[in-house]
């Protein structure tokens, strides 16, 4: 049974809680105080979804995701569902998410605030535009996490050293995986980032997106970054991160950092091998976790 904060004012549509609230597999609602109780003397990795997806999709994938990942035994997976999708049309609408984003990671971080302190750790893990929310996240806790992995971040590659320094700076390893064979953040994210950057003030208007090419080098020596890129005859996509079908058992932990001409990994337990990358991103990311 998955954990879930949802922050999300309804099933659709793509507006911000007024408050956060906890649910069993997004059915059954948790209270503050059993939340607390759940999570106290865990290592907890919060896990949250990128743009354009409703409620029940990322109940879905972070669902089928979540059962990937071999957690170690004091590790608790908790999903976040946030409402990145769209209002209107995709293309149209993600110029808005990012303020989505940043209002999403302020309301989990008052949340964690006041119902997570006695968790052990906390970790975080986001796919896509939900590196915003978790980097909005990590800026407001009063806590300092252990670990955030970024894979196929939706977010200007000088983020960790210009606009999320601070909360880069709070996190003991930060770890980003990128792949050049991400055609949507190739053609998708550098138009609507520089609209989406208009909008909001922001800065700067013409950057590569993180998950990519990885981050903006050189990096400041107060940050443990390590970046992963994955091989590009893996042809790693956009959508290929999270679990879009039920599969089979974790890959086995730890993963080393793929080289270059590293072959595809096999998952022993899909004879046809069809759900490996998803398979490979979970037990990457609890590599990194542990």
């Amino acid at each position: 049974m998955a954990l879930f904060i949802d922050l999300r004012a309804s099933g659709k549509g793509g507006i911000v809680a007024d408050a956060a609230q906890a649910w069993d597999d997004g059915t059954t609602l948790v209270s503050a105080q059993a939340f607390t109780q759940r999570i106290a003397g865990k290592d907890v990795l919060l896990a949250t979804h990128g743009f354009n997806v409703d409620r029940q999709a990322g109940i879905d994938s972070l669902s089928l995701w979540s059962r990937r990942c071999s957690m170690p035994p004091n590790g608790l997976f908790v999903g976040v569902l946030w409402p990145g999708d769209s209002r209107f049309l995709p293309f149209v609408d993600y110029v808005y998410e990012g303020s989505e984003a940043i209002s999403s990671g302020k309301l989990l971080a008052s949340y964690l605030n006041s119902n997570a302190a006695l968790a052990q750790s906390l970790s975080f893990f986001s796919h896509s535009l939900g590196a915003r929310t978790v980097l909005e996240t990590i800026r407001g806790l009063n806590s300092k996490p252990r670990r955030a992995i970024l894979m196929a971040g939706a977010i200007e590659d000088t983020c960790l050293t210009k606009e999320y320094a601070d909360a880069a700076a709070k996190v003991a390893k930060i770890c980003v995986v990128a792949s050049v064979c991400d055609d949507v953040l190739k053609w998708a994210f550098p138009p609507g980032n520089l609209i989406g950057e208009i909008v909001m003030h922001g800065h700067p208007y013409d950057r590569t997106a993180l998950g990519r090419s990885g981050p903006f080098r050189p990096l400041p020596h107060n940050l443990n970054v390590v970046a992963q890129q994955i091989p590009e005859g893996w042809d790693f996509g956009h959508l290929d991160y999270l679990a879009q079908e039920a599969m089979g058992p974790p890959f086995a932990v730890p993963l080393p950092i793929p080289n270059s001409n590293d072959p595809i990994p096999v998952d022993v337990n899909d004879p046809n091998n069809a759900g490996w990358k998803p398979a490979w991103s979970a037990a990457g990311a609890v590599t990194q976790f542990q």
